[in-house]
């Protein structure tokens, strides 16, 4: 993708206190005169005020870049605002979204077929072990058509209008979960924190973000129980202060991704960093950048459990 010729302007900003506009890259509004401007691995980076919607920072703000299962943020909150949505729908697992997964080497949460899990559960496999059969089960189940293939494709066109409703003129899925087969699955930073603010101002959806770990039981087709535990693929959960969210992405050619929120106090930051090669110390240096803080320089990264789902 090419940067546009508003792209570039935007990309050698930086807007300082007051709304003064100076030539410099990249585009910044620091917390703190003396804070310095960041430098992040991340081929693209945003940070915004969650309460004002306003640019801290920014960089290669409007170029697109694919974005990987960042995606899924949207695919949670097109579900979270469907009109009269249960979560406590059961939604049965159908061997087809299993099949996917092993058929497109994808993350998975590892549900199994024919058990009943409730769209509250789905929403938590999608986010944390970034489930690709739990995006293939939301889509099938809140998409509109008479075959899977009709409701995923419906899916993916609520997905698109959610961007054209928030006027994210930059943004396009072509996939339920970032797994892009034509390549038409793009965001930019600016856009995708916007869609992550959207996404943030839905307590639910706060709710399943923040956790770490989630565990929870299902009701087996033979009628028994089984149990699910899964592990939130965001590094940065339990190892940056005040962090809050949101979800990770990994690509061949969109690289490693993260959107991300921080709570301290009163104040709420949300983020992005795409294609960076050590993307929790982007996320930690640009949330500094916004708390006045340094956090960053003693950050140590919570550990995977052996076995859980990496993204």
């Amino acid at each position: 993708m090419t940067l546009s010729h508003t792209g570039l302007r935007r990309a050698a900003t930086v807007v300082l206190a007051g709304g003064l506009l100076v030539t410099a890259s990249p585009l910044a509004a620091p917390a703190q005169a003396a804070q310095p401007i960041p430098t992040i691995s991340g081929k693209g980076g945003f940070l915004l005020d969650q309460t004002t919607g306003k640019a801290v920072y920014g960089k290669a703000n409007d170029l697109r870049r694919q974005m990987a299962s960042t995606t899924k943020v949207t695919t949670a909150i097109v579900v979270l605002t469907t009109p009269g949505v249960d979560l406590n729908r059961k939604v049965t697992i159908k061997q087809a979204y299993r099949d996917y997964v092993v058929r497109e080497g994808a993350s998975t949460a590892d549900l199994k077929t024919g058990d009943k899990v409730t769209v509250r559960q789905l929403l938590s496999a999608l986010m944390l072990p970034s489930g690709c059969d739990a995006a293939y089960a939301l889509a099938d189940t809140f998409g509109t058509g008479t075959t899977t293939a009709a409701r995923t494709k419906s899916f993916i066109g609520k997905m698109n209008a959610k961007a054209t409703q928030l006027g994210l003129k930059n943004t396009k899925y072509d996939s339920f979960d970032g797994i892009s087969s034509a390549g038409s699955n793009y965001t930019t930073p600016a856009d995708l924190a916007k869609m992550a603010r959207h996404a943030f101002s839905s307590a639910a959806f706060r709710d399943v973000v923040k956790a770490t770990q989630y565990k929870t039981t299902a009701t087996t087709s033979t009628g028994g129980t089984r149990t699910y535990t899964w592990y939130n693929t965001n590094k940065l959960l339990g190892s940056y202060s005040g962090a809050v969210g949101i979800k990770t992405g990994t690509g061949t050619t969109a690289g490693p991704c993260l959107v991300f929120a921080a709570t301290r106090g009163t104040k709420t930051y949300v983020g992005v960093v795409l294609n960076g090669t050590d993307r929790y110390n982007d996320a930690a240096k640009l949330l500094d950048f916004g708390f006045g803080s340094s956090t960053a320089q003693t950050m140590e990264l919570r550990t995977l459990p052996r076995g859980a789902q990496r993204d």
